[in-house]
């Protein structure tokens, strides 16, 4: 996906929850009209926006026999808020022998063979026919143009496609950074594929597995694991400069946000003075964290956390270098591997038997995690069943709202075609509370499993909204009556109203993930820096300098998340022992001896040094 033509110039797909809301701010300047506020907004955290944009619901699907594939594109709304690349005795379900050929497909590779949008709506190919009503005939052999580059040329990317895009400059405040990118009206021709790219994820052969993909099975007769295997010892930490006295950067942190909480500007900015003096982007973990905090604290004094935020989610980083960025962390830490290999063995050997499976993801992105998947149903006995996502996400700006999670599933599209796996796709690019359960496209007879990999934190609570949007979101999950509902999440305790007190919660869960980091990472790892700005930099951010509805990084604690799915109706699946215990072993012998795999209440805990950051579930409609 690093090599698709014109990659170098997309915008990245995650989370941006404002850049929407100010773009179309910047419209009705230009017509003299007045943005609608939302209620119960803060006036001293900029306007909120609310909109309503074209909602794009694309279906793509593959026969059994390949000879065609199909795409529609009807418009419906799509209701824009916000847009953001957190007990009984029961059998356990999962108690069948593990696989050795189990598979993992690391999130940052995925297929890119994409085939042209023409404007009238239509999708074809090579050797397809449009006819203007959404309809399109091809042959799949043709599908794929492919053309390898050697090692040396991995950065470099085709620049054919769309011409002459435009920037609008932003007027807001006086940020001459902050610019609105145009998605592009009509997508590029066919995309080759590189060496790289295919040897990452696409086979040389039928039989082959993807080199990409991570066997995390021991041996059948080999369980347990060595401890000394993989192990890595924590760096010392270089000493700060030339100042030898001891500065405790976490507590002048917590100084200043109290001032700050207080309205004592003057206090704050003092210490704030002091915090810059010891903290810097290139030290050690304490100090990336102090100097990240630092920047949201001063945005916050200033009263322009919003314009700030939305500054930094509006900066022209690449599609490419963001996946990097996201490489360079996955290859560094198991967080994410492990909640994808625990949902994907959950649906595998929940779907044993089931002749289709429709999968609901809701926050597909790029869809990083069904590749793996997809080469396992592939081999399965008595062949593959027909398989069907309807991928969710929140809309992008620009004239086409859904155009990348429509991506997504040609992508997957090509995937099932290599490895024949009947294939159906259903995008979906809408506000998660406002989407109706026949929008889900929902089969009598079809084993039906919800999926939902650390997204929902960026739902409004009821401490916003009245009606919960994640309650709702919830409830649709339920009243889809799925067969299983995969469920993992950020483990956090920052989502109080408070100010200080969640400061001080995020300050502690940062600092884990800042200290993580620089034992696993170089500190001159430009991939490194790059991802602490761009995700953990910009949510600091939105959690210390937003607030209201504006502030969108709102994770809560596993146990929260346990209660309000039981509420919901929802009961939990128990871990099946012998995933857990090679799960275990992986994390032992091939990562940081600090890093921790844990299980408490049926729920798959992960975290660093005793602090548990992620977690990971399945439930079932009780």
């Amino acid at each position: 996906m690093l090599m698709e033509e014109d990659m170098e110039q997309k915008p990245c797909m995650f989370h941006d929850p404002l850049a929407l809301q100010a773009a179309e701010k910047s419209l009705y300047d230009v017509i003299g009209e007045k943005y609608p506020p939302s209620p119960g907004q803060s006036s001293s955290f900029g306007d909120q926006f609310l909109v309503d944009s074209p909602e794009n619901e694309s279906s793509y699907s593959v026969g059994s026999d390949y000879g065609g594939s199909s795409g529609s594109n009807s418009g419906s709304s799509a209701d824009v808020h916000w847009n953001r690349e957190v007990g009984e005795s029961k059998a356990p379900f999962m108690q069948m022998p593990l696989a050795t050929d189990f598979v993992f497909q690391s999130p940052s590779m995925s297929s890119s063979q994409l085939s042209p949008i023409q404007e009238n709506g239509t999708m074809s190919n090579g050797n397809g026919s449009g006819d203007g009503n959404g309809v399109v005939s091809s042959y799949a052999g043709n599908f794929v143009v492919p053309n390898f580059f050697s090692g040396s040329d991995l950065e470099l990317q085709f620049k054919r496609g769309v011409e002459g895009k435009k920037n609008h400059d932003r007027e807001d405040d006086g940020f001459e950074d902050e610019r609105s990118n145009k998605q592009s009206a009509v997508s590029v021709d066919e995309t080759e594929l590189s060496e790289m790219f295919d040897k990452l994820l696409v086979c040389n052969g039928r039989d082959e597995k993807p080199s990409c993909i991570l066997h995390y099975e021991a041996p059948e007769n080999e369980v347990k694991c060595s401890k000394s295997n993989g192990k890595k010892k924590s760096r010392a930490k270089k000493s700060q400069g030339n100042n030898n006295e001891a500065v405790d950067l976490r507590t002048l942190l917590i100084l200043c946000a109290q001032s700050i909480s207080s309205d004592d500007r003057r206090t704050a900015n003092e210490l704030l003075k002091q915090i810059r003096q010891h903290s810097s982007p290139f030290g050690d973990g304490s100090q990336r964290l102090a100097h990240c905090f630092a920047n949201a604290l001063e945005a916050r004094l200033a009263g322009t956390g919003t314009q700030i935020y939305t500054a930094l989610s509006a900066e022209k980083t690449s599609a490419a270098d963001m996946l990097k960025a996201y490489q360079a962390y996955i290859s560094a830490c198991p967080f994410k591997k492990v909640a994808i290999i625990f949902a994907n063995h959950s649906l595998m050997h929940a779907t044993s038997s089931a002749d289709v499976i429709h999968i609901v993801d809701l926050g597909i992105l790029y869809g990083f995690q069904w590749p793996a998947l997809i080469y396992r149903l592939s081999k399965r006995p008595g062949g593959p069943p027909k398989l069907r996502i309807t991928g969710i996400e929140l809309p992008q700006g620009g004239f086409r709202p859904a155009e990348r999670v429509q991506e997504t599933g040609r992508r997957l599209a090509k995937y099932c075609e290599r490895h024949n796996v009947p294939f159906e796709y259903i995008a979906i690019a809408k506000k998660w509370e406002n989407i109706r359960i026949d929008e889900l496209k929902i089969n009598k007879g079809e084993f039906v499993a919800v999926n939902c990999l650390f997204r929902c934190k960026n739902l409004l609570d009821e401490t916003v909204v009245v009606s919960s949007p994640r309650d709702a979101v919830l409830r649709l999950v339920r009243q889809a009556n799925p067969n299983m509902f995969m469920h993992a999440i950020v483990n956090g305790s920052y989502n109080a109203p408070f100010f200080v007190t969640r400061f001080r919660e995020a300050l502690f869960h940062f600092t884990a993930l800042f200290d993580m980091l620089d034992a696993n990472m170089g500190r001159e790892d430009q991939m490194r820096m790059k991802f602490e700005k761009e995700f953990y930099g910009r949510e600091v951010m939105n959690v210390i300098a937003c607030e209201g509805s504006e502030r969108v990084e709102r994770p809560e604690t596993y146990k929260q998340w346990q209660v309000r799915n039981r509420k919901a109706g929802m009961k939990q699946l128990p871990l099946d022992p012998l995933l857990m215990k090679k799960l275990k072993c992986k994390v032992r012998g091939k990562y940081h001896e600090d890093f921790v795999v844990d299980e408490d209440g049926e729920w798959l805990l992960q975290g660093w040094k005793g602090r548990i950051v992620y977690a990971s579930s399945a439930w079932v409609p009780a």
